[in-house]
């Protein structure tokens, strides 16, 4: 898609010349010979960029430039002017023009200036579509519940959003943890400003405290070169410490000491550096019983317990199922650019009468894998992976022979495998233990069977 150029400029026959220079160049250019009418032309058309004489009659380049900042504050400014008025050229540079060009100039010259303004103004544009985005994504209608139990979730992130409490989740593994925090950070003063986050249990204890803080070249071999941990990176923001019932003792204290003076050190460093971060928290462990067998500071539990929220597991919200299945199942189907309208009355049933041990990521993924096999305009009960429907006990005599003793087993213990992978979130030594197995032996079966194990943008696992 090419750029649109507003070209403003009083000297009739430059802006000809120009207006033909840069359509050849691929450009769409609006020109117009004062600022008055530019400002005009900003308010009804789409602009990319405004390419501004300096010296005009009426309003001057600088006037122009003030103005279009206050209307489009990301709009990018290039100053055309004459040698003689560097000097003015560097002031308007430094109140916010991308660059100057001093006529008279070769046209390839200003094509690189235009092109590199233009560059910066799309990333500016992406980055701003993104971030509608993000904030559009943790929404609170897309909170999907309206059964009691999670009503008091939505209540409770209302309550908080404005304030500059701690919070602490918590909640088993898959209830939506992540999507919490950042729904509060979303709909918070801070929405501006970075949501990072952080797995306490994913990074090994002897990386973790540069992680958080942050180390000085020199530190610890491998430390080659400066790098900003987590807190400086959420300055302003949210940091989101997830799992952080897995937090190593020594690492509670520093976080303890941040939490109180508001400051800390990157690691080799003597120098404090101060930060405005709010701390969510979260962990599928209860906190409490974590203190009292002596695996989590006391002083640290209630200072992350300012403000606690409790998600319920899906089993204690069967009446959310269907409307969450049909949240996933909208966007799943646009992805996949497939046309599912729904669910089948025994679809639902089935996934209502599950206990969905691993919560709503379970239900995502069990969604995902129903649209990629589903071949009609509805998924049925056929289309969900087996290990949902009741299992009903073996009558002998009921049984039509022949059948393939092999094939049923191996399909009978291809679900479990897939089963217990989601409830242990990917990590195969958890679900090794959850099918009483040693993790070598779970990996041979994992190998026979072909089952992928793999991470998507949002780090949600999904085995199938």
């Amino acid at each position: 898609m090419s750029h649109t150029i507003l070209l403003v400029d009083d000297e009739t026959r430059l802006a000809d010349v120009l207006t033909v220079a840069l359509e050849r160049l691929g450009y769409r250019v609006l020109s117009t010979g004062s600022g008055e009418d530019a400002l005009r032309l900003l308010d009804a058309e789409s602009v990319d960029l405004l390419l501004t004489d300096l010296r005009m009659p009426g309003m001057s380049g600088r006037d122009l430039l003030r103005e279009s900042q206050r209307r489009q504050p990301n709009l990018p400014v290039v100053v055309m002017t004459a040698y003689s008025s560097v000097k003015d050229a560097v002031e308007v540079i430094k109140e916010g023009a991308f660059d100057y060009v001093g006529k008279p100039f070769e046209i390839d010259d200003l094509e690189t200036v235009l092109k590199n303004a233009l560059r910066l103004s799309d990333a500016l544009a992406d980055n701003e579509r993104l971030r509608e985005e993000l904030v559009g994504r943790y929404r609170f209608d897309n909170l999907v519940g309206a059964s009691p139990a999670f009503r008091k979730v939505i209540e409770s992130i209302t309550e908080v959003c404005e304030s500059r409490a701690n919070v602490l989740i918590s909640g088993e593994s898959g209830t939506g943890k992540e999507m919490v925090a950042r729904a509060i950070h979303y709909n918070s003063p801070r929405r501006d400003h970075p949501f990072v986050a952080i797995n306490c249990a994913a990074i090994p204890e002897a990386l973790l405290e540069s992680e958080l803080f942050g180390h000085v070249k020199g530190a610890f071999t491998g430390a080659v070169s400066n790098r900003a941990g987590r807190f400086d990176q959420a300055d302003r923001g949210t940091l989101f410490l997830d799992e952080i019932g897995d937090m190593p003792m020594a690492t509670q204290a520093k976080i303890l000491r941040v939490l109180q003076e508001r400051a800390f050190e990157p690691v080799g460093s003597a120098r404090t550096r101060n930060v405005d971060v709010r701390i969510v928290a979260a962990s599928n462990k209860e906190l409490r019983a974590e203190v009292q067998r002596g695996h989590f500071r006391e002083d640290l539990f209630y200072r992350l317990n300012v403000f606690p929220i409790a998600l319920p597991p899906l089993r204690e919200r069967v009446e959310d199922i269907p409307s969450l299945a049909r949240f996933f199942l909208g966007g799943l189907s646009v992805d996949m650019g497939k046309r599912i309208g729904g669910f089948s009355a025994a679809a639902l049933k089935a996934m209502k009468d599950y206990a969905w041990p691993g919560n709503i990521r379970e239900l995502q993924n069990c969604i995902e894998r129903a649209v990629i096999v589903c071949k009609s305009d509805q998924i049925g009960e056929g289309d969900l992976p087996r290990y949902l429907s009741t299992v009903q006990p073996v009558v002998v005599d009921a049984l039509q022979f022949p059948i393939d003793l092999d094939g049923e087993l191996a399909r009978i213990e291809q679900d479990l495998l897939v089963a217990a992978l989601n409830k242990a979130e990917g990590v195969q030594v958890n679900a090794a233990g959850l099918l009483g197995i040693n993790e070598r032996s779970l990996w041979h079966r994992i190998k026979k069977y072909g089952i992928q194990i793999t991470r998507r943008a949002g780090g949600d696992p999904f085995a199938g």
